[in-house]
């Protein structure tokens, strides 16, 4: 239920415009200073996690890790990728919620 809440919103960020899929464009819109938070998915790669945070701790940007894999968050994006920035702090603030409500859901049933 969470998990489809959460491609949802994503879906409706990409529609809006306000993603930027992909390693290469999450560090363009990293340069522009628009990125409200970047999102990296359960299954990223050690080097690319490692990456990823060091360019957004650069930048003084939040770092999000979503309980889906890139092929679901590529479903709700259109395009298969572990690293996207959300360039709008409401839709990065409301997938922030939901992805800690489903890992702490995640947890309680362990």
């Amino acid at each position: 239920m969470l998990c489809q809440k959460l491609t949802g919103i994503l879906s409706i960020c990409r529609k809006a415009g306000k993603i930027a899929a992909g390693f290469a464009p999450m560090k363009e819109a990293l340069g522009t200073g628009r990125v409200a938070g970047v999102l990296v998915t359960a299954d990223i790669s050690p080097k690319t996690h490692k990456e990823v945070v060091y360019f957004c701790q650069k930048k003084k940007v939040p770092v999000c890790e979503v309980p889906l894999t890139m092929d679901q968050l590529g479903g709700a994006i259109g395009r298969k990728a572990a690293v996207a920035a959300v360039l709008d702090a409401g839709f990065f603030d409301r997938i922030v919620q939901l992805a800690a409500v489903q890992q702490t859901d995640t947890a309680e049933r362990a």
